[in-house]
Protein backbone atom coordinates (compact mmCIF):
# COMPACT_ATOMS: atom_id res chain seq x y z
CA UNK A 1 0.00 0.00 0.00
CA UNK A 2 3.23 2.20 -0.81
CA UNK A 3 0.70 5.05 -2.39
CA UNK A 4 -2.38 4.49 0.19
CA UNK A 5 -3.59 7.11 2.52
CA UNK A 6 -5.58 6.53 5.45
CA UNK A 7 -7.55 8.19 8.27
CA UNK A 8 -8.18 6.76 11.54
CA UNK A 9 -10.10 7.53 14.53
CA UNK A 10 -10.29 7.55 18.41
CA UNK A 11 -13.26 8.84 20.14
CA UNK A 12 -13.72 10.39 23.79
CA UNK A 13 -15.92 11.97 26.18
CA UNK A 14 -15.89 14.30 29.16
CA UNK A 15 -18.17 15.88 31.01
CA UNK A 16 -18.50 19.58 31.67
CA UNK A 17 -19.94 23.00 32.87
CA UNK A 18 -20.38 26.59 30.95
CA UNK A 19 -22.64 29.23 30.64
CA UNK A 20 -23.04 32.07 27.79
CA UNK A 21 -22.27 35.70 29.22
CA UNK A 22 -23.39 37.15 26.15
CA UNK A 23 -27.00 35.71 26.18
CA UNK A 24 -29.85 38.37 27.84
CA UNK A 25 -30.30 37.88 32.02
CA UNK A 26 -33.06 35.77 31.12
CA UNK A 27 -32.10 33.18 28.90
CA UNK A 28 -31.64 29.88 30.61
CA UNK A 29 -28.26 28.93 28.94
CA UNK A 30 -26.86 32.32 30.68
CA UNK A 31 -27.15 30.07 33.84
CA UNK A 32 -23.94 27.86 34.39
CA UNK A 33 -25.19 24.30 33.10
CA UNK A 34 -23.56 21.24 32.10
CA UNK A 35 -23.23 18.68 29.52
CA UNK A 36 -21.63 15.35 28.40
CA UNK A 37 -19.52 15.90 25.36
CA UNK A 38 -18.57 13.18 22.95
CA UNK A 39 -15.72 14.01 20.88
CA UNK A 40 -13.50 11.94 17.59
CA UNK A 41 -9.65 12.99 17.12
CA UNK A 42 -9.08 11.76 13.33
CA UNK A 43 -5.83 11.73 12.00
CA UNK A 44 -4.77 10.73 8.12
CA UNK A 45 -1.32 9.07 7.14
CA UNK A 46 0.54 6.57 5.03
CA UNK A 47 0.78 3.37 7.47
CA UNK A 48 4.31 2.68 8.05
CA UNK A 49 6.21 -0.31 7.02
CA UNK A 50 6.90 -1.69 10.26
CA UNK A 51 3.39 -1.92 12.13
CA UNK A 52 1.64 -1.12 9.28
CA UNK A 53 -0.59 1.89 11.02
CA UNK A 54 -1.10 5.12 10.69
CA UNK A 55 -0.39 5.69 14.43
CA UNK A 56 -0.58 3.47 17.56
CA UNK A 57 -3.95 3.97 19.21
CA UNK A 58 -2.38 3.82 22.47
CA UNK A 59 -0.36 6.43 21.61
CA UNK A 60 -3.43 8.45 20.40
CA UNK A 61 -5.67 7.84 23.88
CA UNK A 62 -2.71 9.34 25.99
CA UNK A 63 -2.66 12.31 24.24
CA UNK A 64 -5.99 13.17 23.86
CA UNK A 65 -6.40 12.48 27.76
CA UNK A 66 -3.89 14.84 28.67
CA UNK A 67 -5.79 17.21 26.68
CA UNK A 68 -9.22 16.26 27.93
CA UNK A 69 -7.83 15.84 31.55
CA UNK A 70 -7.48 20.34 31.60
CA UNK A 71 -11.80 20.53 30.53
CA UNK A 72 -12.98 17.24 32.48
CA UNK A 73 -15.44 18.28 35.36
CA UNK A 74 -14.81 21.93 35.00
CA UNK A 75 -16.28 24.94 34.55
CA UNK A 76 -15.40 25.58 30.62
CA UNK A 77 -15.24 29.52 31.24
CA UNK A 78 -12.50 29.03 33.45
CA UNK A 79 -9.86 28.06 31.01
CA UNK A 80 -7.81 30.16 29.19
CA UNK A 81 -8.97 30.04 25.77
CA UNK A 82 -12.41 28.49 26.49
CA UNK A 83 -13.57 32.08 27.69
CA UNK A 84 -16.66 31.49 25.10
CA UNK A 85 -17.09 28.05 25.37
CA UNK A 86 -18.97 26.96 22.39
CA UNK A 87 -18.59 23.77 20.38
CA UNK A 88 -16.23 25.38 17.59
CA UNK A 89 -14.04 26.69 20.63
CA UNK A 90 -13.61 23.61 22.12
CA UNK A 91 -12.98 22.14 18.96
CA UNK A 92 -10.35 24.43 18.61
CA UNK A 93 -8.72 24.30 22.29
CA UNK A 94 -8.76 20.49 21.41
CA UNK A 95 -7.36 20.88 18.03
CA UNK A 96 -4.42 23.35 18.85
CA UNK A 97 -3.25 21.60 22.02
CA UNK A 98 -2.95 17.59 20.14
CA UNK A 99 -1.67 19.08 17.03
CA UNK A 100 2.02 19.06 18.20
CA UNK A 101 1.98 16.00 19.59
CA UNK A 102 -0.36 14.01 17.28
CA UNK A 103 1.43 14.55 13.78
CA UNK A 104 -0.89 13.97 11.12
CA UNK A 105 -4.19 15.50 12.75
CA UNK A 106 -6.91 16.40 10.53
CA UNK A 107 -10.13 16.93 12.43
CA UNK A 108 -11.36 17.33 15.90
CA UNK A 109 -15.11 16.60 16.08
CA UNK A 110 -16.91 17.55 19.52
CA UNK A 111 -20.63 16.67 19.77
CA UNK A 112 -23.38 17.19 22.68
CA UNK A 113 -25.20 14.27 21.83
CA UNK A 114 -28.09 14.49 23.58
CA UNK A 115 -28.39 17.75 21.81
CA UNK A 116 -27.81 16.29 18.42
CA UNK A 117 -25.18 19.00 17.86
CA UNK A 118 -21.29 19.12 16.74
CA UNK A 119 -18.86 21.41 15.23
CA UNK A 120 -16.09 19.88 13.07
CA UNK A 121 -12.80 21.62 13.02
CA UNK A 122 -10.36 20.06 10.07
CA UNK A 123 -7.00 21.61 8.70
CA UNK A 124 -4.48 19.53 5.92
Amino acid sequence: MPNTRLEISKDFTFEAAHYFEHKPDAHPFKRMHGHSFAGTVTLAGHPNDEAGWVKDFWEIEAAVKAVIDTIDHRLLNEIEGLEKPSLEAIAAYVFDRLEPTLPGLVAVEIRRPSCGEKAVLRRG
